[in-house]
């Protein structure tokens, strides 16, 4: 006999409705301004960066619908105690790298590739272990695509060039995250 639960079929097709319409436009449905604005500045990096649109487009877009997909799980509470506390230690890993990050803009000559690539990739790796049996392979690929993208040394280094063309950015990527750190959200 097979099981069925009206609560998983709910929680799998809010899924696939968000990732249907998690576009920059439907992102102001489920974050808060100050997170937009981040995400709209990680897009203009990575078209600076680039020099593709359609790239940065799709990896903010790839952002948004992990985001939101997490977001569905932890609400449905789909995450096992053992899961429950990776998400903490995703969490403290997160608001590690947001502050390493603020760190390494506001002082001068600080600024390490290998760190900030150390923190991405165990970022990424923490969110793999976590959610790879709640997502598809498809989303799997999507949080690759992202952390890889922006723990490109050569993007990082384009980033934190204090006299570059992205430094604006950057500046106000990090004044973002710092008032997500003060508010509490990451």
């Amino acid at each position: 006999m097979e099981a069925f639960s009206s609560k998983d079929m709910a929680m799998k097709v809010q899924k696939k409705f968000l990732s249907h319409i998690a576009s920059k436009s439907m992102a102001q449905m489920f974050i808060d301004d100050n997170s937009s604005e981040v995400l709209d500045e990680l897009y203009r990096v990575s078209k600076a960066h680039s020099g593709n649109q359609a790239e940065a487009k799709k990896v903010v877009k790839n952002m948004i619908k992990v985001a939101v997909k997490v977001g569905v799980l932890i609400r449905h509470d789909k995450f096992s105690p053992e899961e429950l506390g990776m998400v903490q230690e995703f969490r403290k890993k997160l608001h590690t790298g947001a502050m390493t990050a603020i760190s390494f803009q506001e002082v001068e000559f600080t600024f390490d590739k290998a760190v900030m690539i150390g923190l991405l990739t165990e970022c990424r790796d923490l969110l793999l272990q976590l959610v790879e049996k709640h997502l598809t392979p498809k989303s799997l690929s999507r949080i690759r695509h992202v952390f890889n993208h922006y723990s490109d040394p050569d993007l990082l280094t384009h980033l934190y060039e204090p006299q570059g063309t992205l430094w604006p950015n950057l500046t106000r990527i990090c004044s973002g995250l710092n008032q997500m750190i003060e508010e509490g959200k990451l």
